[in-house]
């Protein structure tokens, strides 16, 4: 059975801890299964607004420290959780029309 393993900066890389019912609170370390998802070709955005050239949504926030502020909802961006505008490449490859969400300072 294959497991999804997602890292933090407190695991050891490579291993999954889990406490065991029978270890009474004894850590064991077993090598950790990686599974890669990948969406390519396909898009993110598959049914909502799709007559939009691109969905772009913005939020008000009055305790924002920098004017805009763009998060990312393609998951492809190398700044992410900020939008990097890697959309644009993928949007351009599969027909897709997401964007990021614009969080603007009031």
């Amino acid at each position: 059975m294959a497991s999804i393993v997602m890292s933090c900066s407190a695991a050891v890389p490579g291993f999954r801890f889990n406490k065991s019912p029978m270890a009474a609170g004894v850590v064991t370390a077993r090598p950790r299964r990686v599974v890669v998802v990948r969406a390519e070709g396909q898009g993110i955005n598959l049914d909502i607004r799709k007559t939009e050239e691109k969905v772009v949504d913005s939020v008000v926030v009055t305790e924002l420290s920098k004017p805009l502020t763009a998060y990312c909802r393609c998951w492809r961006s190398g700044t992410f959780p900020l939008c990097d505008g890697s959309h644009v490449k993928h949007n351009k490859a599969t027909g897709d029309n997401v964007g990021p969400l614009l969080l603007k300072k009031q």
